[in-house]
């Protein structure tokens, strides 16, 4: 007896959404916290056990919003807003342009686009002498 191709039945599964729910309600928790007590946070979503699928399926839910950057330093860092203010994804990639982390970061901006301390004393100064140097020469 030979079997053809269309007597083999086939069936569709539907994807299972397991880690889903609790990564949208630690989201969720991030968002009343930072509107609490401004208090930002961070979901590691590499370190999550995500079935086939669930990753893409949540960065669709999260969807894109108004603003994105990228950074560049020891690899690109690429930042973008979700359709939900406040709440932003961040991958990073090594030298070699692969991923290497990706995170959820809630807060009002994301951590790697504030200006350190440290950063702003250098502008002060720098801009000191920028100055100076142009009433010198006036």
């Amino acid at each position: 007896m030979t079997t053809k191709l269309a007597d083999i039945p086939v069936t569709a599964e539907t994807a299972v959404t397991v880690n889903l729910p609790p990564v949208l309600h630690e989201i969720l928790h991030g968002v009343q916290q930072l509107r609490a007590a401004g208090t930002p946070s961070v979901v590691d979503l590499q370190a999550m056990p995500f079935g086939p699928g669930e990753r893409d399926r949540l960065l669709a839910l999260l969807g894109e919003g108004e603003v994105a950057a990228r950074v560049n330093a020891l690899g690109e860092t690429r930042i973008k807003e979700s359709r939900f203010p406040g709440v932003w994804v961040v991958e990073h990639l090594n030298l070699e342009g692969q991923p290497i982390a990706l995170q959820i970061e809630i807060a009002e901006a994301p951590a790697l686009l504030r200006t350190p301390e440290a950063d702003l004393a250098d502008s002060e100064r720098l801009l000191r002498e920028a100055v100076e140097a142009l009433g010198a020469r006036n």
